[in-house]
C-alpha cells in the first residue's frame, strides 16, 4: 500500500522557510547545529571524496544551502567546477558569494527541486548532498534520484551524503526518537525540542541508512561505505 504523502510540507513551504534562515545556515560551526556531529560528518564525507578523487575537477552539492559542504570540499581540493543545486535563490546566492572567492574554477548556480536535475552523464567526479534527501518522498523518487546521481558520476566518480535517517525497527525508532530529543532539549530546552520536532515531523521523510545502502548497491555502485551512524544521523556514500 502506498504512504500518503499529502500532510507533508510541499516544496514552496519547505523553499519559504529556508529562504528565511540563510544566515544561520552560513555558519561552518553552528549551521547544522540540530544534526547530531554535524561537523564530523563533515569532514569524513569530504574527506572520503578526496580519498576516493584526489583529481577531481568537476563537483555537484546537492541541497547546498549557504555552500558549507563546497567550502570544506574546496579546502582539500582546491580550484573545483562547483555546481550548486538548492530549491532557496538567497541560499544559492549566499553560496555563490562565499564559494566565488575561494576557487578559480567556474560555479554555476542551479534553482531547482533536485528531482528534476538535467545533468550530464559521466561528468561529475564527486557529489555531495547533506541534509538534503530527507525531503524526497516515495520510493519512485528515491530511485529516480539515485539513478540520476550515478549517471552522471564518471566512472570511479564518488557520491557522498550526510543525513537524517529512520530506522527499520519501531523499537530501535523509539530508542534514537528519544535520544535525539533529549539532545534538542540540552540546545533549548522543551520549547526548542517541540519546535525541531515539529518541522521533521512535517517536512521529512527519511529512510533507514539499509535501505539507502542497498539503493546505492542497486543502482550500480560498486562500492557502498558507512563512514559514521549516530542516533538518527549517517554519512555514509558510494563509489561508481
Amino acid at each position: 500500500m502506498k504512504t500518503d504523502y499529502s500532510k507533508k510540507a510541499t516544496n514552496q513551504e519547505i523553499r519559504e522557510r529556508f529562504d528565511k534562515d540563510t544566515e544561520r545556515f552560513s555558519n561552518l560551526e553552528t549551521g547544522q547545529l540540530t544534526t547530531i556531529d554535524a561537523p564530523l560528518t563533515m569532514e569524513l564525507c569530504t574527506e572520503a571524496a578526496k580519498y576516493a578523487n584526489p583529481h577531481a575537477t568537476e563537483l555537484l552539492d546537492i541541497g547546498c544551502g549557504a555552500g558549507n559542504y563546497t567550502l570544506k570540499m574546496l579546502g582539500k581540493i582546491p580550484g573545483l567546477n562547483c555546481t550548486l543545486n538548492d530549491l532557496s535563490l538567497p541560499m544559492l546566492q549566499k553560496a555563490k558569494e562565499r564559494v566565488t572567492p575561494q576557487t578559480g574554477g567556474s560555479v554555476t548556480l542551479i534553482q531547482d527541486d533536485m528531482r528534476n536535475l538535467d545533468l550530464p552523464d559521466n561528468h561529475f567526479d564527486i557529489i555531495l548532498a547533506a541534509a538534503t534527501l530527507h525531503h524526497l518522498r516515495d520510493d519512485d523518487d528515491w530511485e529516480l534520484m539515485f539513478n540520476k546521481i550515478y549517471k552522471t558520476l564518471k566512472p570511479g566518480g564518488s557520491f557522498w551524503v550526510s543525513d537524517l535517517i529512520s530506522h527499520d525497527s519501531d523499537v530501535i525508532t523509539k530508542l534514537f526518537g528519544d535520544k535525539y530529543c533529549s539532545y534538542l532539549e540540552t540546545l533549548g530546552g522543551p520549547e526548542y525540542r517541540q519546535k525541531v520536532m515539529d518541522y521533521v515531523n512535517y517536512e521529512d521523510t527519511p529512510r533507514s541508512l539499509n535501505y539507502q545502502l542497498a539503493l546505492l548497491a542497486k543502482v550500480g555502485f560498486s562500492n557502498v561505505e558507512i563512514l559514521h551512524k549516530n542516533s538518527c544521523f549517517a554519512a555514509f556514500g558510494g563509489i561508481k
